[in-house]
């Protein structure tokens, strides 16, 4: 009977840690103006129409369609924050390189999928928003960085937009919680676990969410397949941290994970109905 009660007792205890580890930050900043929203995923895309994504083009024309956007920053080699999904340059631009191996001016000679567009920087993507639709601002880390959410913040200071930020990498959001405390920030995640079994321990973790105790984000953006996840139905469900799922590419995808999320990033299709 005594080992049943200390084997009880110790369950306890490590379900009260979990819910500590993964617990949101509880007082949140107003985010109502980020709501009833649409999110287009890297802009209104269509590389068959000649569109590619993070383009001038693509975003001008979600804009148009009054569609709030995600989109990706990370920095060039000399420290300019430009929009750019993938660390490489292989698949949108044909060149094996990383991003921050080029400058800003390297990077301006190459074209976005063998089309007229080039790499926005990121300033030049806040002056075309100009505040007409909200934004998912999504830094891109895959090592801490401080310089990154630095100069990401540095340009927003002057922007009169909505915006909020998010990343998969922690220590983006330690950075805005402990200098900008103001900022909507959210955890990015999937189940690293489902996608790869052989995914390695700090994303194990990630995926579980328990690095949260040092991040408190206040939205948990979760791959929409994976949304009947324990830590992310707690941290939305029990802790009330809002719920955005990506990514969506269908009005089917996105009728039968409704109930689940309150925004909804998307691509592929105009989505039907009230967001």
């Amino acid at each position: 009977m005594h080992t049943l009660v200390v084997l009880i007792v110790v369950i306890l205890l490590l379900f009260l840690l979990y819910m500590i580890l993964i617990m949101p930050r509880l007082h949140k900043p107003d985010c109502s103006a980020l709501l009833h929203q649409y999110y287009a995923h890297r802009g209104l895309h269509d590389l068959e129409a000649g569109v590619p994504e993070n383009s001038m083009k693509a975003f001008r024309l979600a804009i148009e369609k009054g569609f709030g956007m995600e989109m990706d920053v990370q920095l060039s080699k000399d420290g300019i924050p430009v929009v750019f999904h993938d660390a490489t340059l292989t698949r949108m631009c044909g060149v094996e390189k990383r991003v921050n191996e080029l400058t800003l001016a390297e990077l301006k000679q190459l074209s976005l999928a063998g089309t007229q567009e080039r790499i926005p920087t990121f300033q030049e993507f806040l002056t075309l928003v100009n505040g007409q639709v909200p934004l998912i601002i999504e830094i891109k880390m895959d090592k801490r960085d401080d310089r990154i959410p630095e100069a990401v913040n540095e340009q927003l200071r002057g922007y009169q937009g909505v915006y909020c930020i998010e990343s998969f990498h922690p220590s983006a959001l330690i950075w805005y919680r402990k200098h900008r405390p103001d900022v909507f920030r959210g955890q990015l995640c999937t189940n690293f676990n489902k996608e790869n079994k052989n995914c390695s321990l700090p994303f194990f973790l990630l995926s579980k969410m328990l690095s949260n105790i040092a991040a408190r984000p206040d939205f948990i953006a979760y791959n929409w397949l994976y949304r009947d996840d324990l830590s992310r139905r707690i941290c939305c469900g029990f802790y009330h941290a809002l719920s955005v799922g990506w990514t969506i590419r269908s009005q089917k995808e996105m009728d039968e994970c409704r109930k689940d999320f309150t925004l909804f990033i998307f691509e592929g299709f105009i989505p039907e109905g009230d967001a």
